[in-house]
């Protein structure tokens, strides 16, 4: 249960990030946990807010790939997800995401070299 969805996770991460840093790691990717303990609004909500979190300073990594955020709200099976996946990555990847984790690289990497297209023009 969250009170303050963005805001819990976001603290919990800067407290963990200061742990992390005081044991001398220097390389960390953020994951805010898609699915973990939430529910498929949350999981949009999460997605629709992804931008919020580029203010810890560390790469975005979205797993997303066929979730049942996807085929329970789409009334399909995850085997049926591409599309939605694909549009959801695509989504993730304008609101700062900068690492995919997928189940169908091609897919991802086309989406990937599309966004980056019309983000560079």
């Amino acid at each position: 249960q969250y009170t303050d969805l963005l805001g819990e996770i976001t603290v919990f991460f800067l407290e963990k990030l200061q742990q992390i840093r005081l044991a001398g790691i220097k390389d960390v990717v953020l994951d805010v946990g898609f699915g973990f303990a939430k529910t498929i609004d949350q999981n949009y909500h999460l997605l629709n807010n992804l931008a919020d979190f580029r203010i810890i300073g560390l790469p975005l990594l979205v797993g997303i790939s066929r979730k049942s955020m996807i085929y329970k709200r789409l009334g399909i099976t995850a085997d049926e997800a591409l599309n939605g996946t694909t549009v959801l990555n695509t989504l993730a990847l304008t609101k700062g995401a900068s690492i995919l984790r997928v189940h169908d690289v091609k897919a991802a990497a086309e989406a990937v070299k599309l966004y980056e297209l019309t983000a560079n023009a």
